[in-house]
């Protein structure tokens, strides 16, 4: 199989743990680095005994480095739209950490360049999906365990880290917005294990608080009410100030079962579950091989090596399977289901969500592009 040249942008911290996933592959070649930090960047290649000439602080001079087949980007939420585009009008298949954009043209633009130019890969990492718990998830939703979802509710609250020179964070024109910054893994989240049962969101109604403990320049706390084509109600709670430590709740709930996954609890009673097709109605512990035993329930234990979404252990699990979703669907030529117009619909909702809180009224999907455009036009008002 031949080795996939690889350019990264941004060498912070998800950048280089990124980079040291990518490293450890034995199909993928690193070929150029842009840091706008020569001695950030200079550090990061050192520890991966990489070649400090990798290093450059000039992205068009990087766009055309002689190998460069597909780029990583990590930057500053405000430079993924515009590098992203960049990078695909040069030809290079797109890995973008989330968000996509923070422009709503250059969200459109990304899907109308990814569409022109169907041989490039592009992802959006949405880094949740890539949990097992959120696999065995959408599984159990597709053999039906749950029958219908009526109602589902995926929180994401967990203070935002903003010490030393992350302080970045708290400035609007670079942080984008809170839906953006971490909300919207839960809001991917849910529109996957909804489309499991070919479900597909028709109205969002959402409001925000700037009730703030540190002084970020956007509404840190959201609350969305999201509508389904199949009668369900999604719920999304986000926070990225004052969170009580890392919360991704979900509470799942349908016409034959339900399943609750509870951040705060110890792990053998953190996922429960139960179905009259395959659990009897009982509650299953999954995590609790004693109990899952106790009750006769052996066939229902999980791995101890299942990961949850609420641990921000990136370095050990997901970040292993992200990189080789991308690095597979390169080889393979099939689109990645987190690509730029695979998963528009779940920044669809972001952006219609940002726009309710403002209107203070549902705005309905699949968004009314047109709108929304001159919704967030600099001029709007």
């Amino acid at each position: 199989m031949p080795k996939i040249g690889i350019g990264l942008v941004g060498a912070g911290w998800m950048g280089a743990t990124l980079l040291k996933r990518i490293v450890e592959r034995d199909d993928t070649n690193v070929v150029c680095v842009f840091q706008r930090n020569r001695e950030r960047a200079e550090a990061v290649l050192d520890s991966l005994d990489l070649d400090p000439a990798l290093f450059t602080d000039d992205f068009d001079g990087f766009l055309k480095t002689e190998g460069l087949d597909a780029v990583f980007i990590c930057s500053t939420n405000e430079a993924h739209g515009r590098q992203s585009i960049a990078a695909l009008e040069a030809g290079k298949h797109v890995f973008c950490e989330k968000p996509c954009a923070t422009s709503f043209d250059e969200f459109v633009k990304q899907i109308e360049l990814e569409r022109a130019n169907p041989e490039l890969i592009t992802m959006v990492d949405y880094l949740m999906n890539f949990d097992t718990l959120e696999d065995e998830i959408q599984a159990m939703t597709r053999r039906g365990d749950f029958g219908t979802i009526t109602q589902i509710q995926i929180n994401y609250r967990h203070p935002i880290n903003i010490a030393g020179d992350k302080v970045w964070k708290l400035a609007a024109d670079r942080m984008g917005d809170a839906i953006g910054m971490g909300i919207i893994h839960s809001l991917s989240a849910m529109m996957n294990i909804m489309a499991a049962q070919d479900a597909r969101p028709v109205r969002v109604y959402a409001s925000n608080s700037n009730l703030h403990k540190r002084e970020f320049e956007i509404p840190a706390v959201w609350n969305l009410h999201i509508e389904f084509d199949n009668g369900a109600t999604g719920l999304c709670f986000g926070n990225v100030d004052q969170a009580n430590g890392y919360d991704a709740y979900h509470n799942i709930h349908g016409t034959e079962g339900g399943l609750i996954f509870d951040s705060y609890l110890d792990r053998p009673q953190k996922i429960r579950f139960w179905s009259n097709l395959t659990t009897d109605g009982n509650w299953v512990y999954p995590l609790d091989p004693d109990r899952c035993r106790a009750n006769g329930l052996n066939s229902h234990i999980w791995p101890e090596s299942t990961t949850t979404p609420d641990s921000g252990d990136v370095m050990n699990h997901q970040t292993h399977q992200c990189v080789a979703h991308f690095v597979e669907s390169i080889h393979s030529g099939i689109p990645s289901f987190l690509s730029f117009a695979n998963s528009a619909s779940v920044a669809e909702v972001g952006w219609a969500a940002q726009m309710s809180a403002t209107l203070k009224q549902p705005v309905e999907l699949p968004l009314d592009y047109s709108r929304a455009s001159e919704f967030f036009s600099p001029t709007f008002s």
